[in-house]
């Protein structure tokens, strides 16, 4: 039987309109419902697959002086950066490399640096190939940049230390941030947050923390206030909107400035650049050590300087391994902060507090009486005075005046080493000061406990008479020395020595105060020093001038006419000294290579009448303390009581904008004042 088409054909083509109408209609009215009533939530979720909000760095802090003197602080940036992934065919990494060495200087050091940093990270991600560039290498890469595919040049900020290598030590410097160091960022943050490295939010911490230190601009300090503010001079990180493709390359870059972050905390130091500038000069070239000066009224520490430094702008962007060779190899040491981190025998300055316990316990009194003829017999031995011909019948003031090794043998012998030990604290040393910086040692103030500890024996007699002088264990460093000057000048009333004055709260509870001692005690232990710069015979009264810090009437009142008080030193290198029969040392100094000569010291305070300063100088290797060390101190206090730097007012960053103010122009070491 045949089917009649006609008949059926318009009963399907009204199932096909029907179901047609009824597609139409679910399409439109799916149509609607996205545009008019859920545009908006997918409007926003296409705007987040094609703009990318990545770390931005923020400003770096300014670390001031008490001035309003930028030690560290920006500058303006040119660098060049390589994408692998926008290269041209045919191009490789190498060949660009060679090209852009032909504008700006690349060593092949810094070009195989490059190529590790490109093939460790990936291809669309920015490698920073040089900084710090001149206007005219910015501009002569600009005209090249048409040929070079893949290369960028940009502006932004680096850090700048405008004193060179004064502060380098203090300050510290930055540099890329290592991958052990995000680690070490990040691993502080999260335990603050009480949040696991493993956790999601830790990894996700982890990868913006990554993002935000690989960016051409970021630096992060390597020690220092450099390093232990970092997070405070950090900042809050911002966001850059970036424009990606699918898949995840940037293509462009948004305005952010809605979403920029904040800047880091400015900070300021109580230190003053000129005085420390001065002291760097003053030691120059020739000469290795420290110079630590404190406000005696304040604690505030006015110069902490160790000498030979580096300049710590030739580590912002990369030191070049032949430089930083040359200054682990320098014999002076350039890159060790000796005023804070150098543990020294304090040799005579040492006498000072011995003269204090042996007067606090009753052991001595200031009129006794030792007789000096060049040696003391002790414990089955000789010890030796520094000279062999002694210096007769001496008290305790005029002991300190000679320095004399015979007198203060047995003072300690009388006094005993825990007696001693303790006045050592009670005066500054054995404390690793926290002042805000890396590093810093505790040196060794020793007893019986000590070493049996420490050495694993028991304490003998004939230690205690080595520590009446400063020798055997004692070791200490200029920073503390500078505290027990203070102390000495300004009694139980001095502050602890204070670095940071605003930015950063730097607590520390553990500092043995002075506590109640005899005023009387004092005023021996300053006549002593008095007449060790003052009087005729004292050690340091040859060198300079009498202890007359105002010859000629030039300073300020009210220091006219004043005059310091100090004590010298002289730390034994050698384990060993070869003397005659007549105790004599048979090897001079001057004659000896400069690694065995004896460490100089001297500290001192000024006015000797009414202290305001005080001062602690370490010249290594500098032979005698009177001779070598004395001179710096009297030159670096004067400075101090011409210019009163303690007296003005510490510098606010709230109230001004120190970059706006001249700043001065650093001398290079062996350049005149």
């Amino acid at each position: 039987m045949s089917r009649d088409w006609n008949r059926s054909f318009p009963s399907r083509r009204n199932i096909f309109l029907i179901g047609g109408g009824v597609l139409w209609v679910g399409l439109t009215a799916r149509l609607a419902q996205l545009q008019l009533f859920e545009s908006e939530e997918y409007e926003t979720k296409a705007t987040e697959n094609r703009i990318r909000l990545d770390p931005a760095p923020p400003h770096r802090g300014t670390v001031y002086d008490r001035g309003g003197k930028i030690l560290a602080g920006s500058k303006r940036n040119f660098f060049v950066t390589l994408r692998p992934e926008a290269m041209e065919p045919g191009d490789t990494v190498p060949a660009l490399l060679d090209r852009i060495g032909e504008v700006i200087e690349l060593s092949d050091s810094r070009k195989r640096q490059i190529l590790q940093d490109v093939k460790s990270q990936a291809r669309f991600v920015d490698t920073l190939v040089a900084d710090d560039l001149t206007w005219e290498e910015f501009a002569r890469i600009n005209v090249m940049a048409p040929e070079l595919s893949g290369v960028s040049a940009d502006v932004g900020e680096l850090r700048s230390y405008p004193y060179l290598g004064a502060f380098f030590h203090t300050i510290g410097y930055v540099q890329k941030a290592s991958d052990k160091d995000i680690l070490r960022m990040l691993e502080a943050e999260l335990t603050s947050l009480h949040v696991s490295v493993d956790s999601d939010a830790g990894k996700a911490r982890a990868a913006t923390l990554r993002r935000l230190y690989h960016s051409p601009q970021m630096r992060v300090g390597k020690q220092g206030v450099e390093y232990s503010a970092e997070t405070a001079l950090r900042g809050t990180p911002g966001k850059t909107r970036v424009l990606v493709n699918a898949a995840g390359r940037v293509m462009d870059r948004l305005p952010s400035e809605d979403i920029a972050g904040a800047p880091g905390t400015d900070i300021v130091l109580s230190l003053n650049a000129e005085l420390q500038n001065y002291a760097i000069q003053r030691f120059g070239k020739e000469n290795a050590g420290s110079a630590v000066v404190i406000d005696v009224e304040t604690g505030h520490v006015l110069a902490m300087m160790s000498t030979p430094a580096p300049d710590p702008n030739e580590f912002v962007s990369g030191i070049s391994q032949k430089l930083y060779d040359s200054l682990l190899n320098d014999e002076k040491n350039p890159l060790y902060h000796k005023a804070y981190e150098g543990v020294y025998p304090p040799g005579s300055t040492f006498k000072t507090v011995v003269a204090a316990a042996a007067l606090e316990s009753g052991a001595m009194k200031p009129e006794d009486i030792v007789h000096c003829s060049g040696k003391a017999w002790y414990y089955n031995r000789f010890y030796h005075c520094w000279r062999p011909q002694g210096h007769g019948a001496v008290n305790m003031r005029s002991a300190i005046q000679h320095s004399c090794d015979c007198y203060f043998y047995e003072a300690a012998r009388r006094t005993g080493i825990e007696a001693i030990a303790a006045m050592a604290k009670r005066f500054g040393l054995g404390h690793r000061y926290e002042l805000g910086l890396t590093g810093g040692k505790v040196g060794v103030i020793p007893n019986d406990a000590w070493k049996r500890a420490a050495v694993k024996e028991k304490w003998y007699d004939g230690d205690t008479i080595s520590a009446g002088i400063g020798q055997g264990y004692v070791t200490s460093t200029p920073l503390q020395l500078a505290v027990q000057c203070a102390r000495i000048a300004g009694g139980p009333g001095v502050p602890n020595p204070k670095l940071l004055v605003a930015g950063m709260d730097v607590p520390d509870s553990e500092i043995t105060p002075m506590g109640d001692i005899s005023e009387q005690t004092l005023e021996v232990i300053r006549g002593g020093m008095f007449a060790v710069c003052s009087e005729p015979g004292g050690t340091a009264y040859p060198y300079i001038q009498m202890g007359q810090l105002d010859p000629k009437g030039e300073l300020p009142a009210p220091y006219t006419n004043a005059k310091m008080a100090g004590k010298s030193g002289s730390a034994q290198v050698r384990g060993t000294i070869e003397r005659d029969a007549r105790g004599k040392q048979i090897s001079r100094e001057e004659d000896l290579p400069w690694k065995l000569r004896d460490h100089a010291w001297f500290i001192a305070y000024a006015p000797a009448d009414n202290p305001r300063y005080a001062v602690s100088i370490l010249v290594e290797h500098g032979s005698h303390g009177s001779g070598a060390a004395a001179p710096f101190a009297y030159d670096i206090l004067r400075e101090c009581l011409k210019n009163d730097i303690g007296s003005k007012p510490v510098y606010s960053p709230k109230k001004g904008v120190a970059s706006a103010e001249p700043q001065p122009t650093p001398r290079k070491p062996g350049e005149p004042a």
